[in-house]
């Protein structure tokens, strides 16, 4: 199971956002094994008072085209798939829409699965 949630500035194209997902479904089925259909993401578009980076920090040097990723998924992964999806989403982003690397920001957030209600108020993974 997976939730992504995407965060950028406002004024991009339905189409760039649309690969931004499409990208990182692709990438997560190919290293996380997400299961198909289990594509649940979110785009949350800012104002640029509302999205403060920072532009140099570990001498990455960011601009406003950062995109901000954060997945939430079980904590069943090894460190080498974890290394392996922030390359692939990476490398896949730069390709389509044509993101730099330096703007892809991406935080894995692992819970355990009976942290899930994937609807009707039941915990499917431990039920």
């Amino acid at each position: 199971m997976a939730l992504t949630r995407v965060s950028l500035l406002k004024g991009k194209s339905a189409e760039y956002k649309q690969a931004i997902l499409k990208n990182l479904y692709t990438a997560m089925r190919e290293v996380f094994d997400v299961p198909d259909g289990n594509d649940f993401m979110v785009i949350h578009e800012h104002e640029p008072d509302g999205f403060v980076y920072g532009k140099n920090y570990w001498n990455i040097e960011r601009t406003d085209d950062l995109v901000i990723i954060q997945i939430t998924a079980n904590d069943t992964r090894t460190m080498e798939q974890k290394r392996t999806l922030y390359s692939r989403i990476t490398k896949l982003l730069q390709l389509e829409p044509g993101i730099r690397p330096e703007d892809v920001f991406i935080s894995l957030i692992e819970i355990k699965k009976e942290n899930w209600s994937l609807g009707c108020g039941l915990a499917q993974y431990v039920e």
